[in-house]
């Protein structure tokens, strides 16, 4: 049987990358013992407005390891860099 603070886990996890404009859908995401398991391709969704996909992934990170659902993340993922909109305004 699943384990209800998993699945919790698994839901706040997806809201957040989610709520950050972070795309996981070439990734697999799941959470087994309170541990999130992260691995595949992330990258930013259209509409992302942040520029430095290192310093979003370590805002999310730092935010999910606050929630008792969540005692530790093994990310294993390649990201693209930044998001075309952000570049066209930098430029």
């Amino acid at each position: 049987m699943v384990d209800q603070n998993d699945f919790r886990g698994q839901r706040i996890a997806r809201a957040e990358f989610a709520r950050r404009g972070i795309d996981i859908s070439r990734s697999d995401l799941y959470v087994m013992h309170g541990v999130l398991y992260m691995r595949g391709e992330v990258k930013p969704m259209p509409n992302a407005t942040f520029v430095d996909m290192n310093a979003e992934m370590g805002l999310v990170t730092k935010i999910l390891r606050q929630r008792p659902e969540i005692r530790d993340l093994v990310l294993e993922v390649k990201h693209a860099g930044v998001a075309t909109e952000a570049i066209e305004v930098a430029a």
